[in-house]
């Protein structure tokens, strides 16, 4: 899936990553202020966690619920990693063997650790307000 999107079509973008992405765990690459975080936030809302995910920058994980207290998943932003296996200190084994959603961020910082079952998430800017995406 590749298409060109602007912010005002970020959650018809949510919608299509989902119906569209192989496997619950999508990692994101994409430049500093791409909008990463954005289009989790949309993610989480499409699947039902309300508006509530932010970035995780600073405990590196949050962990999302939907409306109804069931989890719908974990949001990893791995930019403050100064080495990878402090992902493995996180529990991040435990984290990837749910069934659940996992929304990764800067995933090259943990590249040994990433499963092999993952849906990768390019961005590219194009301008302010638009941006390029890739699913595969």
């Amino acid at each position: 899936m590749q298409l060109l999107y602007s912010l005002d079509q970020i959650n018809s973008v949510a919608q299509g990553i989902i119906q569209n992405a192989a496997f619950k765990t999508l990692c994101f690459h994409a430049d500093m202020g791409a909008g990463k975080t954005t289009l989790i936030k949309a993610l989480v809302e499409e699947l039902g966690g309300g508006s509530v995910a932010n970035s995780p920058t600073f405990g590196i994980v949050n962990e999302y619920h939907k409306e109804d207290g069931e989890l719908l998943g974990y949001h990893f932003d791995f930019y403050r990693l100064e080495d990878e296996t402090e992902a493995l200190d996180l529990g991040l084994e435990d984290y990837l063997n749910q069934d659940v959603w996992v929304f990764i961020e800067w995933p090259d910082k943990i590249q040994s650790f990433l499963p092999k079952k993952a849906s990768n998430i390019s961005i590219d800017i194009i301008d302010p307000v638009t941006r390029r995406l890739e699913l595969n």
